[in-house]
C-alpha cells in the first residue's frame, strides 16, 4: 500500500490545494490512502475552506481512504480553551456545531504496516504497549520531539507538530526530517514557507519518499553538512 500524508495545514488553503495536486490522482488507485496528521486550523486565513476541503475528500473517497487525525489545535476547541468560531476566525453561525462534531470523532493515531502516523508522538518508553500506555495529550502535544531508535518497538513514527527547522537546528531547513532511525517529521512551517511537505510511505517495501511534481525522492537521514 502507498500512504500519502501531510500535516499542519494551519488554515493555508492555497498550500493545501497545491499539495493535493501531487496526490489527488492517486486516490483513485487501489491500495492507496491519504492521511492528514492534524492542525488544520489556526494561523492562516482560510481555516473553514481547509476543513471543508478535507471533509469533502472524506465524503468522496470515504474515511478509510482519507484519514484525518486529531491535532492539538483541534483539541483546544474540544477542551474548551477556544470556541470553534474563535479558532476559525469565523462569522458562520453554525461553526461550533458542524466542526466540533467532526473534531470529536477524529482518531489520535493510525497504524499501517510498520508505520505509526500521529500528530505529535507516542509514549516511546512503553515499547509494544504504546497503544495502551500513551496518554491522550502525548498523541497531540508531545514536546520536545523524540529522536533515535525506539527500543522495544519495531516501527517508525511519522509526525508533524514541531517544525523541522527546529528539529534540525537549522532555520533554512523546512524539508522532511528523518533521524536515520525511527522518526520522520514533516511539519515544514507552512505559515513561513507557503509549502506543505508530502510524504509517501510504501508499506510493501517499507520505504519513504518526498512527493514532488515530477518524481518521488527517497528520504535520507538529515545531514547538517548538506545544509
Amino acid at each position: 500500500m502507498k500512504i500519502y500524508c501531510m500535516s499542519d495545514i494551519h488554515g493555508c488553503y492555497s498550500a493545501l490545494c497545491d499539495a493535493l495536486e501531487l496526490v489527488i490522482d492517486h486516490l483513485g488507485e487501489p491500495d492507496t490512502k491519504l492521511i492528514f496528521l492534524g492542525d488544520y486550523i489556526h494561523g492562516g486565513e482560510d481555516n473553514i475552506a481547509v476543513l471543508k476541503k478535507i471533509m469533502g475528500l472524506q465524503n468522496i473517497y470515504g474515511h478509510r481512504k482519507v484519514v484525518a487525525l486529531l491535532g492539538n489545535h483541534e483539541e483546544m476547541v474540544m477542551s474548551g480553551f477556544s470556541s470553534v468560531n474563535e479558532m476559525l476566525g469565523s462569522g458562520e453561525y453554525d461553526a461550533d456545531d458542524s466542526y466540533r462534531y467532526w473534531f470529536e470523532r477524529l482518531p489520535r493515531y493510525h497504524v499501517e504496516g510498520n508505520t505509526i502516523f500521529v500528530h505529535a508522538g507516542i509514549d516511546e518508553d512503553s515499547g509494544n504497549a504504546w497503544e495502551y500506555c500513551t496518554e491522550d495529550y502525548i498523541f497531540t502535544e508531545q514536546y520536545p520531539h523524540r529522536l533515535g531508535k525506539i527500543h522495544g518497538l519495531d516501527k517508525k513514527v511519522v509526525a508533524g507538530h514541531v517544525h523541522t527547522n527546529t528539529i534540525s537546528g537549522d532555520r533554512r531547513f523546512n524539508d522532511i526530517y528523518y533521524d536515520g532511525a525511527s522518526h520522520y517529521y514533516i511539519d515544514g512551517d507552512v505559515l513561513s514557507t507557503g509549502d506543505i511537505n508530502v510524504l509517501m510511505v510504501d508499506t510493501d517495501t517499507d520505504k519513504y519518499y518526498k512527493v514532488t511534481e515530477n518524481y518521488n525522492i527517497p528520504i535520507e537521514p538529515y545531514d547538517s553538512e548538506a545544509w
